[in-house]
């Protein structure tokens, strides 16, 4: 709990954002076309002045991102930040979810289809956009109102400004997927307190606004109710100053602490069983601590663990451990590796049993492809790491251009 007082202290200044006023829209939200088809749906403009929001707008699929969710993204906030009269960016969702991560059903479907390559499109677009948004030149506030999960927080978290709200649900449930967090996360995940990102990654866990707050993930906590306040204070700023819409957020901010049964609370048992070098090792010093405490928490985090893809826990631990030594250009490289392994059933068909079994069955009983830890072999575990083959592009990123000084 030690390590988190200093950042427990800057929520004297924490803040909050909003968005429902009588701005301009470019692109009008229908009342036709539910399922939102059109691209220009997908993600609607808000302009302002001096600022453009881009709301996410799949509400029927929690804003989960397609492919031409992603594309227009990108096309988007590349011609905002060549825009000198814009000073700012916003992102929010519209409905109950600001983004649940990438449309893995339409994912699933395609890898049945045998389309693996419109998947590899996919993902190089979200993490073309992800490392666009983590180099973004422009102040950028992101609302995370709703939930929040996998992509949708690699979409965002690499932003300036994050404002989580009391609606606030955020989680990488990736190995529960036969999946494994990606999309920036092995870069923001890998730098939170202590070895709260291991825990994170591996077990799925949820965070509400306050967690988020307390471990660095968010930088302002705003109420629902007070978010058409914030969004109000922002159309009216005419500024690139980072300072500027910082205050401006600080004005609504709410100051939050987290109660008895937050996470971080958790942070010392955290970090003597996370801290271990093998999944099976962390395995066994949840068991121990069980034991000796009978803590109900323990026996939660060991329930989640033995729920995952084997496969997928020691893929993502060792994730989240390259991450913290490397910068985010270099974790998107090596996450798109694992993701095209994981599409292309290299090793395991996890991905698309994990999908079917939790989200297109939904029977939650998958089988799992090695079926224990103990045979998930190391070369299975280098596999995902390892270079493309001769004949498969790797992740090239503009860094030249975008980090010139890298």
């Amino acid at each position: 709990m030690q390590r988190f007082k200093g950042v427990l202290k800057s929520t004297n200044s924490l803040h909050k954002l909003g968005f429902l006023s009588p701005f301009r829209t470019y692109i009008a939200q229908p009342n036709y076309l539910p399922q939102y088809d059109r691209v220009e749906d997908q993600v609607l403009v808000e302009g302002r002045a001096n600022s453009r929001a881009a709301i996410l707008n799949r509400p029927s699929s929690l804003n989960a991102i397609s492919t031409s969710m992603a594309g227009r993204l990108k096309r988007l906030y590349e011609s905002w930040e060549e825009n000198s009269d814009l000073g700012f960016i916003i992102m929010k969702g519209n409905g109950k979810a600001f983004c649940s991560g990438a449309d893995v059903v339409s994912l699933y479907q395609l890898i049945n289809e045998g389309k693996v390559e419109e998947c590899k499109s996919f993902f190089d677009t979200l993490y073309r956009f992800v490392y666009l948004m983590g180099t973004y030149v422009k102040p950028h506030v992101a609302i995370l109102d709703g939930t929040t999960m996998g992509a949708g927080a690699g979409i965002s978290l690499l932003g300036m400004f994050r404002v989580a709200t009391d609606r606030t649900v955020f989680s990488h449930p990736e190995t529960q997927l036969g999946f494994h967090p990606d999309a920036g996360a092995s870069f923001f995940l890998s730098r939170l307190p202590g070895y709260l990102g291991e825990y994170l990654a591996l077990t799925g866990d949820k965070l509400n606004g306050v967690d988020m707050i307390a471990c660095g993930l968010a930088t302002h906590y705003c109420l629902n109710a007070r978010l058409p306040l914030i969004e109000e204070r922002l159309s009216k700023l005419f500024t690139d100053d980072p300072s500027v819409v910082e205050s401006s957020l600080a004005q609504y901010g709410d100051l939050v602490y987290p109660d008895k049964s937050s996470v971080v609370y958790k942070i010392e048992t955290i970090d003597r069983c996370f801290s271990h070098d093998t999944v099976e090792e962390i395995v066994d010093a949840l068991e121990k601590e069980a034991a000796k405490s009978s803590d109900e928490w323990c026996k939660a985090t060991l329930k989640k663990l033995k729920e995952a893809s084997p496969l997928s826990l020691k893929v993502t631990l060792r994730s989240i451990r390259d991450g913290r030594f490397q910068p985010i250009d270099k974790c998107l490289a090596r996450e798109y590796r694992t993701t095209v392994n994981c599409i292309s059933k290299r090793v395991s068909n996890d991905f698309c049993e994990g999908v079917r079994a939790r989200l297109v069955d939904k029977d939650f009983a998958p089988k799992w492809d090695p079926p224990t830890l103990e045979d998930v072999s190391k070369d299975m575990v280098d596999c995902f790491f390892s270079p493309l083959g001769e004949y498969e592009p790797e992740l090239n990123l503009p860094t030249s251009l975008r980090e010139p000084d890298m």
